[in-house]
């Protein structure tokens, strides 16, 4: 549990585009030491989609018909079609930057955890078995990593992904719709209150910049919606 209370800037975001979600993200890590607090932004997909790692091949994304984006965390392929999606944007300095990729990702995933169970749910947290699992074909809901939230039955709940840079911590989460029989709004709602509790948040709106969104629209068109990006992941410059 972070022990300090944390002040938390919540954005209830629209369903946007593949491309427009992921450019969001990478400014949300940008900006993150001038705004100077966590963003937890929940947000939906306005068509179609799945995202993929980082470090994977679009051949990794099996499913036709979709819109396809690379993300710049890592992780496996996610279909967005029975998942709720969030993101944590947090600055350096707070207390989950100062722990290691796998602790922070624990410290983010028990509240998830705690949700699942408040919501009736049976859930753990996957141990880590020492099992590699290949990253170029990885299917996100389908191979659980170490301390993703496994259901009592061993369906994957929910999972996520991290980049860290010098301006903080990028999570990339996905929570599957079948850790509540309420609805998307209930597991927000639950996590929501878990973060509260357990990473001690005290959430206020987030005004969100007309900068941020005119910027997100252009880096969605230079870099995300490209095959430059998409199939060779070569940046813009």
């Amino acid at each position: 549990m972070i022990s300090n209370a944390s002040r938390c800037l919540l954005w209830m975001d629209e369903s946007r585009s593949a491309c427009m979600n992921m450019a969001v993200d990478e400014l949300l890590l940008e900006h993150a030491p001038e705004t100077g607090a966590p963003v937890l932004r929940f947000y939906g997909w306005n068509e179609p989609s799945a995202s993929f790692g980082y470090s994977q091949p679009i051949s990794a994304v099996t499913r036709t018909g979709l819109t396809l984006v690379r993300r710049p965390t890592g992780g496996g392929v996610v279909y967005h079609d029975c998942d709720l999606t969030y993101t944590l944007a947090i600055p350096p300095g707070h207390p989950i930057c100062g722990l290691d990729r796998m602790e922070s990702y624990r410290a983010i995933h028990e509240p998830i955890m705690r949700a699942v169970l408040h919501l009736g749910k049976g859930a753990h947290l996957a141990p880590d078995l020492g099992e590699k699992h290949d990253r170029a074909t990885l299917q996100c809901f389908v191979s659980p990593s170490p301390n993703d939230v496994i259901a009592s039955d061993g369906v994957k709940l929910a999972g996520a992904a991290q980049r860290r840079t010098r301006n903080g911590i990028l999570h990339q989460g996905s929570v599957s719709l079948k850790a509540s029989d309420k609805g998307r709004d209930s597991i927000i709602q639950a996590i929501r209150n878990a973060f509260a509790e357990e990473l001690s948040f005290v959430y206020e709106p987030f005004a969100v910049p007309d900068f941020l969104l005119r910027s997100a629209e252009e880096l969605a068109v230079r870099k995300y919606a490209t095959d430059a990006w998409n199939v060779d992941k070569v940046a813009p410059c």
